[in-house]
């Protein structure tokens, strides 16, 4: 299993939100690339960045942020947030992502998503299905799509998605465990590589991810707040 630092990014500076509320923002470094870097330095190979501006605007917001990582390390790097036309992809990869996250795009204009889908391929083009009580979420969880989480995974597998981050936004930043039944279903009910993301609060919950059949989980405020070292992770690696 894959394991992914995610650095969220308001303002240029690397914040934590508590359950996707912009209100609970926490700042834990000014420069993202230094928080990069360390990770970096500790054998880690792969980076979530999430542009939480972005998220909830018309547009990719903090791109220099992103180019900034991508030319100062060697990680490899998926991002979302504000990700809602061609020209905002085009930049995102531009600026140095190995691949990019979309998810209220996917929900709101999947005439779009489908075509950067062709356009870039499965392996560079994320699903990203962030839920809140089993409905998909969008637009930096601000908005309720009423669609079912799986149902909303099974109808892009069919369209050639591969790859999918599943969020549990009651789970996000509670360091509470991750959504493990809800995961097991999805595995269970599809083909898709899963990315497990919002809960982890120790090695042991990783494990348990592993051991469920996840292809990667996203770690966050595990790591901020020192519940995970990073020498933990780079052994566990």
């Amino acid at each position: 299993m894959r394991i992914i630092p995610a650095i969220d990014i308001i303002d240029g500076k690397c914040v934590r939100l508590t359950k996707g509320d912009y209100n609970t923002k926490k700042i834990y470094n000014e420069n993202p690339v230094e928080i990069a870097k360390e990770f970096e330095a500790n054998g880690i190979k792969y980076l979530h960045v999430v542009d939480l501006d972005g998220a909830k605007s018309h547009q990719i917001i903090n791109y220099k942020t992103l180019e900034a990582i991508a030319t100062q390390t060697n990680l490899r790097v998926d991002f979302g947030g504000g990700l809602k036309s061609d020209k905002d992809i085009q930049i995102a990869f531009e600026c140095g992502a190995n691949q990019v996250t979309g998810g209220s795009i996917a929900s709101k204009d999947p005439e779009l998503f489908l075509k950067w889908l062709l356009t870039y391929g499965s392996d560079r083009i994320i699903l990203g299905a962030d839920c809140l009580n089993r409905k998909i979420a969008t637009n930096g969880w601000l908005e309720n799509s009423g669609t079912d989480v799986l149902d909303f995974i099974k109808d892009y597998e069919t369209k050639g998605i591969k790859n999918v981050i599943c969020t549990d936004i009651d789970k996000d930043g509670m360091l509470a465990g991750s959504s493990n039944d809800l995961y097991q279903e999805i595995i269970r009910n599809s083909n898709i590589n899963l990315i497990a993301s919002g809960g982890v609060s120790c090695l042991n919950d990783l494990k348990e991810l592993e051991l469920i059949g996840c292809e990667g989980a996203i770690i966050g405020k595990a790591i901020y707040e020192n519940r995970i070292s990073l020498k933990e992770i780079q052994e566990l690696c």
